[in-house]
């Protein structure tokens, strides 16, 4: 068989780009989606726009779809968030959505400079609709409770991916 891909989303502040930097640690072949291929772009179109804004925070598909077929690694984890998954997400073995409770979510927040996501109070109350409603998450994905530690929330993420590999084969 080729390559397995898993996508780690969940809403801001859930741990993606701490679960990529420690699935990096580990040896793993992680992305992380929102630096390596996040863009400001129109979801349905994928044409490039102006500004900052959240519902425009999209990835290059290309880029996606070239990863995918690449079989020099035999894992690859995406982390990050995308309002154009849609267009991507059935080449995907598997989807884990990192979720927490409200506390943590608002601890976390708390802790964010003001020139990250999720740092100005316009941002944050997006953020806290998002995770009540969780509008922007692919709705199939494994829930992993992200309030545990991170070493334990990487461990659930491998073993999960490892069963899928083990089922798949």
């Amino acid at each position: 068989m080729g390559i397995r891909n898993y996508l780690i989303e969940g809403v801001s502040c859930t741990g993606k780009t701490t679960v990529c930097k420690e699935l990096q640690r580990r040896g793993y072949h992680a992305i992380n989606g929102d630096r390596e291929l996040a863009y400001q772009g129109d979801p349905e179109t994928g044409e490039p726009t102006d500004g900052g804004t959240h519902e425009h925070h999209i990835w290059h598909v290309d880029k996606v779809k070239a990863l995918v077929a690449n079989h020099d690694e035999a894992v690859t984890f995406f982390c990050g968030g995308s309002r154009n998954f849609s267009k991507f997400i059935d080449l995907f073995d598997s989807v884990f959505v990192l979720e927490v409770d409200l506390n943590t979510l608002n601890r976390r927040l708390d802790q964010r400079p003001e020139n990250e996501w999720g740092g100005k109070k316009t941002e944050r109350e997006l953020i806290m609709r998002l995770h009540q409603t969780k509008e922007d998450i692919p709705k199939n994905g494994m829930v992993i409770d992200a309030t545990a530690p991170i070493e334990h929330v990487v461990d659930e993420i491998v073993r999960h991916s490892a069963e899928n590999m083990i089922q798949r084969d």
